[in-house]
């Protein structure tokens, strides 16, 4: 009973993955492929920034301002629900700009976008998912203290990268192996 029950879950889990793709496929969820140019306009001082930030702990002093929260938990401090807060938002300005970019490069269409193209963007995209979550499982296992802290902050950011660099590897792969062919 017990394999029968993996083999249902196992042909649900195709037919949905299948009727996504067919989904994805005839609404094209993707921005038009400009956005990508911008998107790495975006994406590469972003991420450059954020490694000097992480490095260095820089916080730019011109971005020393009030902002208003949901939530703030001051080490310690009272919790705040809903205020009006003065902080250094360098660490936000730099994640957002990244997600920003890395969202642009990622959900927007190629040149020539088919459905071999969207297959490896389905492909890829399946794949970071379950990269980034593998890689979570294994810091829950041995990681410990602020480094996890650390580890959850990074990973807030794994499923772009992941995405950005596999589906940018297989696109690269498949275009270098068609020319060979010619």
């Amino acid at each position: 009973i017990f394999l029968q029950n993996v083999r249902l879950f196992c042909h649900i889990v195709k037919i949905s993955l299948h009727l996504l793709k067919l989904y994805i496929m005839q609404h094209q969820l993707l921005l038009p492929s400009r956005f990508k140019t911008i998107g790495w306009f975006i994406l590469v001082p972003a991420t450059i920034a954020g490694i000097i930030l992480s490095i260095t702990g820089f916080e730019a002093d011109w971005l020393n301002t009030t902002v208003f929260a949901f939530f703030n938990d001051e080490v310690f401090g009272k919790k705040q629900y809903f205020s009006f807060i003065h902080t250094n938002i360098t660490n936000t300005f730099i994640a957002v700009l990244f997600i920003i970019g890395a969202m642009l490069v990622s959900f927007s269409k190629e040149k020539n976008e088919d459905e071999f193209i969207a297959n490896i963007r389905l492909s890829s995209l399946l794949w970071a998912v379950l990269v980034s979550y593998i890689l979570l499982l294994l810091a829950f296992i041995f990681v410990y203290g602020m480094a996890f802290f650390n580890v959850m902050i990074y990973n807030m950011f794994t499923v772009l990268i992941i995405f950005i660099t596999r589906f940018n590897y297989l696109m690269y792969k498949n275009t270098k192996r068609a020319t060979d062919e010619k």
